[in-house]
């Protein structure tokens, strides 16, 4: 039996002049005693966020003990997981081949971050002819689950291509390390390589706001909104009001928070704006926060609320170019409490294998991870039918080299955060054999858990055993 009421589409906007507001999902949104199983609160979509740094990670520092259960303390890279190890998978032993020179040559295996998502090698050209062979795991997960919200997916970055990075070299395209999300183009039968082309990387928090609430604005309603420091919310005072007076506590409850958080990350991008037009000493674009630590957890704020308001489902992150010299100046904190570290980048990855060089090199790496917890622990307390926004999420951090101090491109660091909408169990470390298990195995589970099915992913020999 099933009480007949009205209720709200799970796909309601609020809309203001040049703004589109996406809602939450609402208790309102499910009908009045309909079978949980039937309603969109029962069967949220899952989403998908891929995040890669390159130069591996100290060896020593980031591998649990033993094969099973992850140790009740984790190693020392890991320990921002410690809140969402139940949700968190460690994979060793793994093999990014396609990140290794081609057979016979030395070099050019500092600018392939696009075989991260494609497991294969890109072509090399520095030329308009640079392809990686296939869409990125990431749009082709689009393709399956996000065709039908507001924006398939988004790609965001934290470090400007011509800031604190070298010159592309080795005869590869700078496109190679400038994204590692790839949509496919078109090809001729003839043509012997899949077309392939790189999606941008958002380095703005403004703009990718804009791009999430602000659809149909003019350049000229964002630029006024910004200088009189107007809210996109003010745009639908009148609506949201109205919308108010029809919901219960709960849901009152729920819009209040989302609004909340609209309000204090628009705070945010307006403070970094300010700071970047009155300082012409600061190198980062207008609107881009100067210190990294705000900058990416500004990027993954935004990741969050759209994942929440479903606005979109697929999110990259590309958070460092190969070679990169930055260092990392973040804010003391429990896990830090000497704060930030000198060392950069690329320059601590060849740590010549010495232990105090290892550990500091271990700090920065340790500090990356924590910027994923931060995002993992943020989706963890989004309440969402059956569970949270983590538990229908799946989020894999990589890397393109194990030792990078000796360019070893085996013993790979990989980690699985997320519930998959039921289909991965955490708190687990997998182990296995050195170069004999390529991490175009893991991309091809990764697509079975979006009910992608295909044979095989760039240089894939099977799909992974224990997974």
């Amino acid at each position: 039996m099933y009480i007949s009421k009205r209720h709200m589409p799970r796909r309601t906007f609020l809309r203001g002049a040049g703004v589109t507001l996406a809602l939450p999902l609402l208790d309102a949104m499910v009908p009045a005693a309909t079978a949980l199983a039937q309603t969109a609160a029962a069967t949220p979509k899952s989403r998908f966020v891929g995040i890669f740094y390159p130069h591996g990670m100290a060896p020593g520092y980031w591998v649990p003990e033993k094969e099973g259960p992850l140790p009740e303390k984790l190693p020392h890279i890991l320990a921002s997981l410690e809140k969402v190890k139940e949700h968190t998978v460690v994979l060793s032993g793994l093999w990014s081949k396609s990140a290794e020179p081609p057979e016979g040559t030395t070099g050019s295996d500092h600018w392939v971050a696009a075989a991260f998502l494609t497991a294969i090698k890109p072509k090399k050209t520095a030329g308009s002819d640079a392809t990686v062979g296939s869409p990125t795991i990431d749009q082709v997960i689009a393709h399956q689950i996000g065709q039908d919200s507001l924006l398939p997916s988004l790609q965001l970055a934290v470090e400007d291509p011509n800031s604190s990075s070298s010159n592309c070299g080795e005869g590869y395209s700078c496109s190679y390390t400038n994204s590692i999300s790839w949509i496919d183009l078109p090809t001729p039968e003839s043509e012997p390589v899949q077309r392939t082309s790189p999606l941008p990387m958002e380095l703005n928090p403004q703009v990718v706001f804009e791009r999430l609430f602000g659809s149909g604005a003019t350049p000229a309603v964002r630029a006024a909104r910004m200088k009189e420091n107007q809210s996109i919310l003010d745009s639908v005072l009148g609506e949201l009001a109205s919308l108010q007076k029809t919901l219960g506590a709960s849901d009152r409850r729920t819009v209040g928070q989302y609004t909340d958080e609209i309000r204090e990350i628009e705070r945010r991008i307006q403070l970094a704006a300010k700071a970047s037009s009155v300082d012409p000493t600061l190198t980062e674009p207008p609107g881009v926060p100067d210190q990294f630590d705000d900058h990416i957890k500004l990027q993954f704020d935004l990741t969050a609320l759209a994942f929440r308001a479903d606005i979109t489902r697929v999110a990259t992150l590309l958070g460092a170019r190969d070679l990169t010299g930055r260092s990392y100046p973040f804010p003391k904190s429990e896990l830090f409490p000497q704060g930030g570290t000198s060392v950069g980048f690329h320059g601590g990855s060849h740590h010549q294998d010495d232990p105090a060089q290892i550990r500091r090199y271990a700090d920065l790496n340790r500090y990356h991870v924590s910027t994923m917890a931060y995002l993992a622990e943020k989706l963890k307390s989004m309440p969402e039918g059956d569970g949270t926004v983590l538990d229908h999420s799946l989020m894999l951090y990589g890397t393109n080299m194990g030792n990078s101090n000796q360019h070893q491109h085996y013993d790979v660091p990989h980690i699985l955060v997320g519930g998959a909408s039921g289909k991965l169990k955490g708190n687990r470390h997998l182990a296995y054999e050195r170069k004999t298990v390529t991490t175009g195995n893991l991309l091809l589970n990764i697509l079975e858990m979006y009910d992608i099915h295909q044979e095989k992913q760039g240089d894939s020999t099977g799909r992974l055993v224990k997974l």
